[in-house]
């Protein structure tokens, strides 16, 4: 694919559930920013901070239009990556004023939810309750208590298993007074559609998984505002500061957003982030068509080798395995010395795959839409020649 021109073809990167490669649309944006614009947003009259300010609040509007959200019911503000969003609202969140009497989370989460549920939990001395997700990633809403703070994926980084009835688990959380936070980081690139046409109280996801720099994005219902206490404090979060007193811009509900973000933001990553969203919705049917081909037909190689042992239980971009024997951490050497990029190990979930299921190290391959066919060919060429001989 040209927007991936820089790419050789020894190099096959088959790591995007980590981070994404980057298309040439949005380094540019980036570049045009530090390069025609480079300014602090909302701070300044003259022109190039003008225009900062237009593409920053542009991304905002594009956020929400990807997710098929309404600005009257949420608000966009950014950070530095999914862990630091949902640590930023659970860290001022006030059970009390929410009346919330139990944090439930689930087995399968990235230790981001995983331990911030665990923090709070722990800080505010109440019951928290790890539920059990289905093979198909599912959630049985009755297993969810009255008045719970719920923090979960809706895809995992594992194997891309997704929350399929997320807008049940919602509803019920909703009916019976909880609040719930979605991890949407692993389905923002190619599974969004998930949280189309749903009301969680927050989503966080991290932009540099959605084809866009490094960058954290939270997406806040404004009724949550309600519960948070706002401590972490700082410059572009006031309009007025007296001796002993302050007066948050968030105040103003034009404004919301800022009560997330204080201090200078990533504005060129922002507006890159708004880059990736425009590339996102441009890209052609036959790019999609090639990227499921490259994805289903390594994951049917993977299926069919008795030596593989597949986490997954269906198709996906991300699929990850062992092979019997074989310790998975070499097996990843072997590849990156020629030239497959690939993740090893237990990917930040260390609770499930190690202390639940006991797998051994794992191999992880996650695709995007820079690969090529040819990667796939040489990637099962290599594994023929290194793990099945």
């Amino acid at each position: 694919m040209h927007d991936f021109d820089y790419l050789s073809p020894s190099q096959i990167y088959l790591d995007a559930a980590c981070q994404s490669l980057r298309p040439r649309p949005v380094i540019d944006a980036l570049n045009e920013y530090y390069t025609t614009h480079n300014s602090c947003g909302e701070r300044v009259k003259y022109q190039w901070g003008q225009l900062t300010d237009e593409k920053v609040s542009a991304t905002r509007a594009k956020v929400l239009d990807y997710l098929k959200l309404k600005k009257r019911d949420y608000f966009v503000s950014f950070t530095l990556n999914t862990t630091y969003g949902l640590n930023l609202i659970l860290s001022q969140l006030n059970p009390t004023k929410a009346n919330l009497q139990q944090v439930v989370t689930s087995d399968i989460e990235h230790n981001s939810p995983f331990l911030s549920t665990m923090s709070f939990a722990e800080r505010h001395q109440l019951p928290r309750l790890v539920l059990t997700r289905a093979a198909d990633g599912s959630i049985n809403p009755a297993d969810i208590p009255e008045r719970s703070l719920v923090v979960v994926n809706c895809a995992s980084n594992i194997d891309g298993r997704k929350l399929l009835n997320l807008k049940d688990v919602i509803k019920k959380v909703h009916k019976t007074g909880g609040l719930i936070v979605i991890d949407a980081a692993q389905a923002m690139a190619h599974s969004a559609d998930i949280l189309h046409k749903t009301s969680p109280d927050a989503i966080c996801f991290s932009a540099h998984k959605l084809y866009a720099p490094s960058l954290g994005v939270m997406v806040i219902k404004k009724s949550l505002t309600e519960y948070i206490d706002t401590s972490f404090i700082g410059g572009g979060m006031v309009d007025d500061v007296n001796k002993n007193k302050y007066l948050l811009s968030s105040e103003n509900p034009d404004h919301l957003y800022t009560k997330f973000e204080s201090g200078l933001q990533a504005f060129g990553e922002i507006i890159a982030l708004g880059a990736s969203l425009d590339w996102l919705s441009q890209l052609p049917k036959s790019t999609h068509e090639t990227f499921k081909l490259n994805y289903t037909t390594l994951f049917n190689f993977l299926s069919a080798q008795d030596k593989f042992r597949l986490v997954n239980q269906s198709v996906n971009p991300t699929m990850s395995f062992y092979a019997e024997g074989l310790d998975s951490h070499l097996l990843g050497r072997a590849l990156a010395d020629e030239g497959v990029m690939a993740r090893t190990g237990y990917f930040c979930v260390h609770y499930y795959l190690s202390h639940v299921k006991k797998y051994p190290p794992l191999v992880r391959f996650s695709l995007g839409y820079h690969n090529r066919t040819e990667d796939i060919s040489r990637t099962i060429e290599l594994l023929s020649r290194i793990a099945l001989n």
